[in-house]
This record gives structure tokens, sequence and C-alpha cells, in this order.
């Protein structure tokens, strides 16, 4: 099999860009990964690795389209939303794709490795922010009855604040295994297992109530199309939006003080 030419098959493809360590992540791959974007992200892998784009060049389409959920949320009503879901799936498709150029042409890097990073955390945090502006409804609110506009922008905030803090803490447990010369963390459940206390006992009821994984760009962008729909209903509109944003603050808090727990009790910092 020759890695890295111009014009491989599929199979010989998705032996090298999807190999089974990857498609067995625990946490670097998104359900709808392996529900149906591996399935036909390696059509347009085969398509990308026939051009000159690079796979740093995938990832920046990846940002653009991450950027393009939170300028949609923008749009009032249905359509907005609508467009986000389609822009958070688009930038999905493209995180398969710029990790398969990488894997097949041999070009992994840090500076890859660094532009997901950055597409993932402005996109998670400006989607979170767009939110609390979506509840808003009418933005000359702001500037015209600003009372009644900031408790939304402020809730947005907040919740742009804790989805940020909540992902860094997996990346700060990297950086503190590296500062003490520790292993790289496998990404696999034993990693991460809690095996005794309340806390196991939490983790385990929150495998069947997961409301701590609807912070991702695709499952914020789910929720502000369900708000939308139930905002469609006659005198509920705007009040959906409103609703959403504030259920989301506390619930991203408890999720990221949970997170913290899981962590020190945990043996990811060895």
């Amino acid at each position: 099999m020759a890695v890295g030419r111009t014009a491989p098959t599929l199979e010989e493809l998705r032996a090298v860009a999807q190999p089974p360590e990857v498609r067995s992540r625990k946490n670097a791959e998104h359900w709808t990964a392996e529900l149906y974007l591996r399935h036909i992200s390696i059509y347009f892998t085969a398509l990308l690795v026939r051009t000159p784009i690079t796979a740093n060049g995938v990832t920046g389409l990846m940002i653009l389209s991450g950027w393009a959920i939170a300028a949609a949320l923008f749009i009032p009503g249905i359509w907005g939303a609508l467009l986000a879901l389609f822009f958070s799936q688009l930038q999905l498709y493209f995180d398969c794709c710029d990790g398969e150029v990488a894997r097949w042409r041999g070009t992994r890097s840090a500076k890859g490795v660094f532009l997901d990073k950055v597409g993932h955390y402005t996109t998670e945090g400006a989607v979170a922010v767009a939110l609390g502006f979506r509840a808003v409804g009418d933005l000359t609110q702001l500037r015209t009855d600003p009372g009644s506009a900031y408790p939304y922008v402020v809730a947005g905030l907040a919740l742009g604040w804790f989805v940020l803090l909540n992902k860094a803490l997996n990346d700060m447990v990297h950086v503190a295994r590296a500062f003490n010369g520790l292993d790289k963390l496998p990404d696999t459940a034993q990693a991460t297992a809690i095996s005794v206390g309340a806390l196991a006992k939490a983790k385990a009821i929150a495998r069947f109530v997961p409301f701590h994984r609807i912070y991702h760009s695709v499952e914020m962008s789910i929720l502000a199309v369900l708000a939308a729909v139930v905002g469609l209903v006659p005198d509920i509109g705007i009040s959906a939006d409103r609703f959403l944003i504030l259920a989301l603050v506390p619930l991203c808090a408890l999720s990221t003080a949970g997170h913290f727990l899981a962590i020190m009790a945990s043996r990811r910092l060895g």
C-alpha cells in the first residue's frame, strides 16, 4: 500500500485514515462520527487527497464552519436554528476529514492538534454566547430596554465561560501529566474510571442522564432547533429560547463541578 499517494482506493484509505484505534476512541470521537459521519467522510477525504489542500487547510474549513454556527444563531426564528444545525454537521464533517487527510499523507503534527483545539474552543464558546444573544430576541433592546435584555446576555457569557472551563479541564490533565513526566493518558474508559464511592455512583447514573454531554456545538444547535420549534407555538415565542439559556447555565455549572471532582477522584493525575 503506497500511503500518501494521491489516488487511493476506498479500502486503502479506510485502512490508514480510519484505523480501529481512531474509531474506538472514548473522548475524541463525537457520537455522530461513529453513527454516520465516518461512514460518509471517507468519500470526501478520497476527493481531498487528490487536491493540494493540506490537512491544516481542512481544519481551517472546520474552524470557519464552527464560527458560522454561532453567526447563524443571530438569525431569529426557526431558520437561524436550522442553519446553525447544518453548520454544526459541516463542522464535524470537516473535523473527521482533516485527521483522515493527515493520517493518509503522514502529516500529523502538533500544529494540526493546536488548530483543532482553536476550532473547538472558539466554536463552542461562541455558540454558548450566541444562545444568550438569541434569547434577547430584538437586539435593539440592548439599547432601548437593557434591563430586560442583559440577563440573557449575561447568561450566555456565563454559559460560554463554563463550557470553555469544562473543555479546558481535560487539557489541564494532559498538561499536568506532561509537566510531571507522566505518559500520555490513554483515551479509554479504564483511564478515567472511578472505582468506588459516591462519585462512582453519580458517574454511573450520569450515563443514563448524560446532560453533561450537551455542551458541544452539535447538541447546543439541536437544542436551539427544539426551542425554535416550541417557539412556533402561539404565545410562547422567544420564551422558549430564554428558558433554554437559563436552564443550560446551572446544568453546565453542575457538569463542570462534577467533571473537576471526577478528575481529582480518578487516577488521571497519577
